[in-house]
């Protein structure tokens, strides 16, 4: 059974130039026409070589794994052939789309610091290597927009005066009052560097080899346009504008989500919904909760006006949140933000997830969990294993920015400490965050329980290695296949529900969805009713006792278990009146 498929349709020609038009006013003033006619002849030679992109949005099926390009490697082959065996052979229709992080030549960062931007990275393969992947499933490619790699072709131009990226960066007079800017690191946001025309100093938002580009300069943007569009042409579905919080610059503020930065996001909105309707773009802002709802541009949907920013968000709220609330058996402050969610405007839904690349952000947190309780939560991460990494205040001062730790071992007890329930305890994690609205994404460390790699952090001296463990595919396999290993039980369960999951269509993106009165030691939620009057109920205990079952829904109706393989389900039973530490249920009602 499945529901109805989601379409985008195609943005005419003059509904285009009268978007990309008022975007560009926005961003460049008097500047627009000139930019406005660059962009058409940049569209017309380089989009004409997309062809037919319209194709559906999504739907239940929708759910995508999230990986570095070399997290499998077996010694022979390149890495991304390597990964294309292991999506046929152990993930064969499992997850509709994969997110291979950066995977262009890059100097830092684990590939977000980019110096080609139109490359493979040869020790991972090549151009033929990412369209195979992308003819397999929908391919999520990261649009590195904010800042690129001071090994960077651009940058030489820079420090020779030279075209084109002598005017691509941002100087800045040291003595400038910066204290207002918003800062995701505790590095130096000015970085000296020797030119020809002597030292100067250039904005770095995230560290010394990431220097920002300068979007003022509508010669950058066109650029990514550019480059936009050539990943389309290499078969990428999803677009994902990293750091696009801090794109625009203004002295004299914080330097996040100005009015610029979210301009150029619904002008990309704009170019693919006319070139290459269906490709969605993703934004990642990890910043609190509001400020991330932001990109929905949710105040200027109306009757009249339709949503033309970011087709979906990241979820940076649920991680935190969740390992919170499986911490400290307490499920209040998950049930009171997931309620407080406003609908979703037409065709935008959340990007869902536990875990990725980078830490567990914690200012997401900002405005709803007490202070106390994220103090309580980042010390117990430490008991786990993990690391706490820091941000600079306008006033100089260092706070927590997020916590550095696998997903798994996040797990691996509540406040009381470590405990025997740490399987179930993730399980349950994966288990929640799949059958919220939107479409998940599931971290390859995710997906096979991977321990915290201190060995990692000490070769890189990063705290995030942390979490980006390099599996030898031999390896690997042998801890899938053998008969009790974490890996194993992870892989294999996690492999279960999300076939299960895709299948059932009160799990599609836009089915509604309502939080139900429980006591604190059970979430549950609602999602549907659909069209034909079917509904499901995601049924959580996130502690390590057994709490009751007291559901006034539960009394309404037969019930059938999704993952008990559609038994019935019937409450009547007295073993059915409280739920096993941990357990979940998805009982829908046809």
């Amino acid at each position: 059974m499945s529901s109805r498929i989601t379409h985008y349709p195609a943005l005419s020609e003059e509904a285009f130039i009268e978007r990309a038009t008022a975007r560009l006013e926005e961003i460049y003033g008097p500047r627009r026409d000139e930019v406005m006619r660059r962009l058409m002849t940049l569209l017309l030679h380089q989009g004409s070589a997309l062809g037919d992109h319209a194709r559906p949005a999504w739907s239940e099926r929708d759910q995508i794994l999230i990986t570095y390009g070399d997290t499998l490697i077996d010694g022979e082959r390149a890495p991304l052939a390597v990964l294309d065996d292991f999506l046929a052979n152990r993930l064969d229709g499992t997850f509709s789309g994969l997110h291979i992080l950066p995977f262009f030549p890059w100097s830092s960062d684990d590939g977000f610091s980019v110096i080609h931007y139109r490359e493979v990275n040869p020790n991972l393969g090549d151009w033929q290597d990412v369209r195979r992947l992308a003819s397999r499933v929908d391919l999520m490619v990261d649009l590195v927009i904010n800042h690129v790699s001071r090994d960077s072709l651009w940058f030489i131009d820079y420090l020779a005066g030279t075209q084109p990226g002598r005017d691509y960066f941002i100087e800045m007079d040291p003595a400038t009052d910066l204290s207002e800017v918003t800062r995701p690191r505790n590095s130096p946001l000015l970085v000296p560097v020797s030119t020809r025309r002597g030292t100067r100093h250039l904005w770095a938002t995230f560290s010394e080899d990431q220097i920002d580009l300068n979007f003022a300069n509508p010669d950058v943007l066109l650029e990514f346009v550019g480059i936009l569009l050539f990943y389309v042409q290499q078969g990428a579905r999803i677009i994902r504008l990293d750091a696009i919080t801090y794109l625009w610059k203004r002295v004299g503020t914080r330097c996040t989500h100005l009015p610029e930065t979210h301009a150029v996001v619904r002008l990309l909105r704009a170019i693919l919904d006319f070139v290459a309707p269906g490709t969605l773009l993703i934004t990642e802002t990890n910043v609190p909760h509001r400020e991330n709802m932001s990109y929905f541009g949710l105040e200027r949907v109306d009757e009249k006006h339709a949503p033309d920013e970011a087709h979906m968000i990241y979820q940076f709220t649920l991680p935190p949140l969740l390992v919170h609330t499986l911490t400290s058996g307490d499920a209040s402050q998950l049930a009171e933000w997931a309620s407080t969610l406003p609908p979703l405007p037409p065709n935008c839904t959340y990007f869902n997830f536990t875990a990725s690349h980078d830490g567990i952000g914690v200012r997401a947190l900002e405005g709803l969990l007490p202070a106390h309780d994220v103090q309580a939560l980042l010390e117990l991460m430490h008991r786990f294993g993990g690391y706490v990494s820091m941000k600079t205040n306008a006033d100089g001062s260092d706070s927590p920015y997020e916590i550095n730790i696998t997903y798994f071992d996040a797990m691996k007890g509540t406040r009381r400490g470590a405990d025997a329930w740490q399987v179930e305890r993730f399980l349950c994690s994966q288990n929640l965050m799949l059958a919220l609205q939107g479409i998940p994404g599931v971290y390859f460390h995710s997906l096979t329980a991977t321990l915290n790699d201190h060995e990692g952090v000490e070769r890189s001296g990063r705290l995030r290695s942390i979490n980006r463990r390099r599996w030898p595919k031999e390896e690997l396999d042998e801890l899938i296949d053998s008969r009790s290993t974490p890996t194993r039980e992870a892989f294999t369960s996690l492999k279960r529900r999300l076939n299960l999951r895709a299948n059932e269509p009160c799990f599609h993106p836009e089915a509604p969805q309502r939080v139900l009165d429980t006591v604190p030691g059970i979430f549950a939620i609602e999602r549907g009713p659909l069209a034909d009057g079917r509904r499901l109920l995601a049924i959580y205990n996130i502690s390590e006792r057994r709490q009751p079952l007291e559901i006034a829904e539960l009394d309404r109706g037969d019930w059938y278990d999704v993952l008990d393989d559609g038994r019935p389900w019937r409450p009547s039973d007295e073993a059915r009146k409280v739920l096993r530490p941990y357990r979940s249920l998805w009982l829908v009602q046809p």
